[in-house]
């Protein structure tokens, strides 16, 4: 058994967190503390595997002293420092991010959407049937996974994961520029033209279903998906001696979906097109 190197002590920092004395390791986020403490705070654009891009800007948090309201996400917790979460003045900030989003992309399978919009009292149908939506069918150009950008918030994680955070493919961009910004792949081709390699990890960090496998849009189109009747069994890539970790989603005793545990030291969640989608070989019945 290979002996984990120890890591050098990291030094704790002092703040207040809600009115109460809050310690954590140097170089954590204010996101890091308040989950650390057991507070909620909404969020769409962090994920724990890409460094935060601050694009959602639901996570804001209140911080004594400072002009503006701060993301949670990637402001670091500073010795002294006096931070409030749930103030009239963040929640009325996450308020209207949450109706500008939803009065513009369709969150309807954003998990925790629904529930922040209540619980903020956010009304997206304020701004009118006019609003400016995209209202633009599903890109369903290969086999693999599905390209729905009516359902996109401009996180950019897509964009980092086929770049330089990880896949180092670079097939994904943001093309156009204001209201015409949107996610393309170069010269806004089809996918099968581009450089995608189809590993799928933009998949993985979608945060908005914006993208997802083919196994999984299929199934929501015709109302069989259902998240609850599955179970998850984690198990180890047979393709290669990389030794990738696969947790199988199945239900109905079919695979439906892979994934990787994004806390495995060898994946960190990221697989190549075979641990992805080459799983029909298990259960081919001919």
């Amino acid at each position: 058994m290979t002996a984990i190197p120890l890591q050098p002590p990291r030094r704790l920092v002092e703040f207040t967190l809600d009115g109460a004395a809050t310690r954590v390791p140097e170089g954590a986020t204010l996101l890091d503390a308040c989950r650390a403490a057991g507070k909620d705070v909404p969020t769409l654009c962090e994920g724990d595997t890409l460094t935060p891009k601050n694009a959602c800007r639901v996570c804001v948090v209140e911080v004594e002293g400072a002009r503006t309201l701060a993301p949670a996400c990637s402001r670091a917790a500073e010795p002294g420092m006096s931070v409030h979460t749930d103030t009239e003045r963040t929640r009325h900030s996450r308020r209207l991010v949450l109706e500008l989003l939803a009065s513009s992309v369709d969150l309807s399978t954003t998990p925790r959407a629904a529930a922040w919009i209540e619980e903020y009292e956010a009304e997206p149908g304020r701004f009118g049937a006019d609003a400016a939506r995209l209202n633009e069918e599903p890109k369903v150009d290969n086999d693999l996974y599905v390209r729905d950008y009516d359902k996109c918030i401009l996180c950019y994680k897509c964009v980092d994961a086929c770049g330089e955070q990880w896949q180092n493919t670079f097939a994904i961009a943001v093309a156009g520029r204001g209201f015409d910004a949107r996610i393309a792949v170069e010269h806004d081709a089809p996918l099968t033209d581009s450089a995608c390699v189809y590993c799928g990890n933009c998949i993985e960090v979608c945060p908005t279903g914006a993208l997802s496998s083919k196994s999984e849009f299929d199934m929501r189109a015709a109302g069989t998906w259902d998240e609850s009747a599955q179970s998850e069994t984690t198990t180890v890539c047979a393709y290669c001696g990389v030794g990738c970790n696969l947790t199988l989603h199945v239900q109905d005793n079919e695979i439906v979906k892979v994934t990787s545990p994004h806390d495995n030291p060898v994946t960190h969640g990221n697989l190549c097109i075979k641990g992805r989608f080459g799983y029909q070989h298990v259960q081919n019945r001919d």
